[in-house]
């Protein structure tokens, strides 16, 4: 019998289960899909020449956690790569903002959009360098971080205290306009902001697109070498080094709850697992409670406050092996692994805007990723592997634009949209239809078949706004991965502190496991 089973082999379930075989417990891993990685694969599947990385592709938030950190999985054969630019953003004049690898490079860039951008870009990396190991160590630690958030309320005293916290909250647009005079530093806050379901007008977008711009002028926004799938490999390679068994294939149906405690699973082929220390579920929490977990097991007024979880958005996507580089006509953007395609702050917000209303963009802003560009590895001398994904509503009221989508995503629309999305790279790179060699589109259903935790696409395991986050998040508690059931601990993107590849959930319901046994 394991002392724990681990339900998914995603990143946070490999960290989790790497954290007790470490302590020296045993640990099965029970993963449904055929393989393991969760968001974190990579194949072959577009073009035998061509490596595409299925769901996630670039990990500032790997790169700057302690957690990732503390396996040391260079050890395991990782390693990383990067491009030599880390983010672009074409621009309707010709003109391009650029997150470069040096803050003093991204900044004399700013400039020359807006003289003294550069030198308020400064500021805000500054400011970062002043609380960025204290605002990590809140991040992926359990709520509330008491050490980490002692040391942050001091720095961020020192840092300019409630003006800060008021820079934080601020929408990003208003952030933008507050700081900078330039559409180039706006637009790269404001399309950082948008990696998650934050549009420019959202409270907190501000906070969330310095964050991730300024994970970006630090770490860079770096890929595993040969893959994504590299990255899952080293985790595997590691839990078992250390004892831990990993089965795939093997859905999980059933967390067994015997006296209020978990005390195993049963798998969709009938057979008990026995846990006889702690069960850990690497699953959505509207999956886990009252799916799972049978309900009567659980509070009502849990129950009703899930009733509420909201999901962050939908999320189309389509990879493509090129032949030659994307013929970008902003040179700047031929060198960025990761470019941002719209219409400046303005595109942004109407794109937001559509989603909200529940139209599918008529010019879908795209996150693309030149894959290539970052790993050289990823496909034959002079070639690209790209992708791009957007998004779009869960519930589909009308279209935007002219083909009439209604989200029943039938091999039409998904060829429409995937038409729409290239037509919008055309836009700013001439010319790139004329290179595909082939495409491979994922619409939300068959993101959410291929991970079960993506519920129609939602790549972030639920929206990261404010009001589902910290001590909101899966539900309004503690914040913490303990669940009501006894031996029972969430530990994925639902819980804190959300949705990126940096093991947060995993490791701090591990961790939850450890210290209850400690204290028994």
């Amino acid at each position: 019998m394991p002392d724990a089973v681990v339900i998914g082999a995603g990143p946070n379930g490999l960290v989790a289960a790497n954290l007790l075989a470490a302590a020296g417990w045993s640990v099965e891993v029970l993963e449904a899909q055929p393989e393991p990685g969760g968001a974190v694969r990579s194949d072959r599947g577009v073009h035998p020449d061509y490596v595409s990385d299925l769901f996630s592709a670039f990990y500032p938030l790997a790169a700057a956690s302690p957690v990732i950190d503390g396996l040391d999985l260079q050890e395991e054969g990782l390693r990383w790569s990067r491009a030599p630019r880390v983010l672009a953003h074409p621009l309707p004049d010709g003109r391009c903002a650029v997150l470069e690898s040096d803050a003093r490079d991204t900044a004399a860039g700013l400039d020359a959009f807006a003289e003294g951008d550069g030198a308020a870009w400064l500021e805000l990396c500054d400011t970062w360098d002043r609380v960025r190991r204290d605002v990590l160590g809140a991040l992926f630690t359990p709520f509330p971080p008491v050490r980490s958030g002692v040391r942050l309320a001091a720095r961020l005293r020192a840092a300019g205290g409630l003006r800060l916290a008021r820079t934080l909250l601020l929408p990003v647009r208003r952030l933008g306009e507050e700081r900078f005079g330039g559409e180039a530093a706006r637009v790269l806050l404001a399309g950082t902001a948008l990696h998650a379901d934050l549009g420019p007008e959202a409270a907190g977008s501000g906070g969330f697109g310095w964050l991730m711009s300024m994970l970006g002028q630090t770490y860079g926004f770096p890929v595993p070498l040969g893959g994504a799938g590299a990255l899952t490999a080293a985790l595997v390679r590691r839990l078992e080094r250390h004892g831990g068994v990993l089965r795939c294939g093997e859905r999980v149906t059933e967390v067994v709850v015997r006296g209020g405690r978990a005390v195993g699973v049963r798998t969709e082929k009938g057979e008990a697992v026995p846990a006889s220390r702690a069960v850990l579920a690497d699953v959505s929490a509207p999956a886990l409670y009252g799916g799972l977990v049978d309900a009567h097991h659980l509070p009502g007024r849990l129950l009703d406050d899930l009733r509420r979880f909201q999901w962050d958005f939908a999320t189309f996507k389509v990879d493509w092996a090129l032949n030659g580089p994307v013929p970008w006509t902003a040179a700047p953007a031929a060198t960025a692994g990761t470019v941002h395609l719209a219409d400046g702050v303005d595109g942004l917000t109407r794109f937001a805007a559509q989603i909200a209303t529940g139209q599918v963009p008529d010019r879908p802003f795209l996150l693309f990723g030149q894959m290539s560009t970052a790993d050289a590895t990823r496909s034959p001398a002079g070639t690209e592997a790209a992708w791009a994904y957007t998004h779009v509503p869960h519930r589909i009221k009308g279209d935007a634009g002219e083909d009439g989508l209604t989200g029943r995503w039938d091999r039409g629309e998904q060829e429409a949209m995937a038409d729409r999305m290239e037509h919008e790279v055309e836009r700013w790179a001439p010319g790139f239809r004329s290179r595909i060699v082939a495409r491979r589109l994922l619409a939300p259903p068959t993101i959410e078949s291929m991970d079960a935790n993506l519920r129609g696409g939602a790549i972030n395991g639920g929206t990261t706004a404010a009001h589902q986050q910290l001590v909101f998040r899966p539900t309004p508690g503690t914040g913490r991965p303990e669940t009501p059931v006894r031996g029972l601990y969430l530990a994925s993107a639902s819980a804190h502190p959300g949705g990126g590849v940096h093991g947060a959930p995993g490791a701090n319901a591990a961790r939850a496991a450890l210290r209850k046994r400690l204290r028994r």
